[in-house]
């Protein structure tokens, strides 16, 4: 009778939880493994389930690259005070090994990596080549093409900010030509851990099926979110809570169809230096969900003064020695 009524469960879509025993008899699983399937089914005790009706097949990972300057815009030194390669070469490792996590998880979903470099020394390159080469990932390299901006981008005062909105011009581009789910704008001063993907991937399923529409993610959780009385509403997603925001920086995930539907927001950010730099993206996020993990997925490595940079409640030195290259 008891093999009888699983079997009968399982026909009508339903999951039979035993609590004495700590196990799910329809999935074969114990409670606290991973009880969802992509694409299919999120799973999150003791919530039920949430069908997924947004699928996640692809993924676009673009990833802006200068491994000379050390803070753009700035004279202040980053956490660990290290040579600028440094942190991209940690923050490309540590995004090799998320995918790397994502893709034993989820081997049916592709990824596709890109890096947009902007005047990288050749002997920084080959690092990066070879970190490349070792990872059996598809990551690709194209330059910045900074003269194709020249006549898009207003006049800046310095070539620095020019060629920052060049690459980010450069990477939206990239996103809407080639992207076909979830794309995926990351800078090289991140450093992301292992879950990172799996993560946004499974949460993007459920919270974006929950509201029936495609939403926007930051990986981070930046401390100047917390700076201002601002209302939120928290979420839970695959295996955290989210919270919803009003405001980003530039490394930020959503959908092929977003990109398309914001597109002159995208464009704009990048034809001047706004104040704040992304006023145009913070505009989408009065209209759409944008949500951030508790805690975070990825640090952005910083000046440790910085508001915008260290999440909080992270071992910071354990990660950066992890991921050493």
């Amino acid at each position: 009778m008891k093999k009888f009524f699983i079997k009968i469960a399982r026909l009508l879509g339903y999951e039979i939880i035993d609590q004495n025993n700590f196990f799910s008899p329809t999935l074969d699983k114990e409670l606290n493994e991973d009880l969802s399937f992509i694409n299919k089914k999120s799973i999150v005790l003791p919530l039920g389930e949430v069908k997924v009706t947004k699928k996640v097949n692809s993924v676009l990972i673009i990833l802006r690259t200068n491994t000379d300057i050390k803070i753009w815009d700035q004279n202040k030194k980053r956490l660990f005070e290290k040579q600028k390669i440094e942190y991209s070469l940690r923050s490309l490792n540590s995004l090799i090994k998320s995918i790397n996590f994502s893709k034993n998880k989820y081997p049916s979903i592709k990824f596709k990596t890109i890096i947009v470099d902007d005047k990288s020394k050749e002997e920084n390159l080959n690092k990066i080549k070879k970190l490349i080469n070792d990872s059996d990932l598809d990551i690709t390299i194209t330059h910045l093409k900074h003269a194709k901006y020249k006549d898009k981008i207003k006049q800046q005062k310095n070539d620095q900010t020019f060629s920052n909105l060049a690459s980010l011009l450069q990477s939206f581009e990239l996103g809407k030509e080639h992207g076909k789910d979830l794309v995926f704008f990351v800078e090289d001063d991140y450093l992301h851990f292992e879950p990172m993907m799996e993560e946004m991937i499974a949460s993007y399923e459920r919270i974006a099926s929950q509201v029936n529409k495609d939403i926007f993610m930051c990986p981070a959780d930046y401390p100047y979110l917390y700076m201002s009385n601002e209302k939120t509403n928290i979420l839970i997603g695959n295996k955290r809570h989210w919270r919803t925001i009003n405001q980003t920086l530039c490394t930020l995930m959503t959908t092929k169809s977003l990109l398309d539907k914001y597109w002159d927001n995208f464009y704009n950010t990048c034809l001047d230096r706004n104040d704040p730099f992304e006023k145009h993206l913070n505009e989408i996020y009065t209209k759409e969900f944008c949500i951030s993990p508790l805690k975070s997925l990825s640090l952005h490595l910083t000046n440790v003064n910085s508001s915008y940079g260290l999440s909080p409640f992270i071992d910071y030195k354990k990660i950066w020695e992890e991921n050493e290259y």
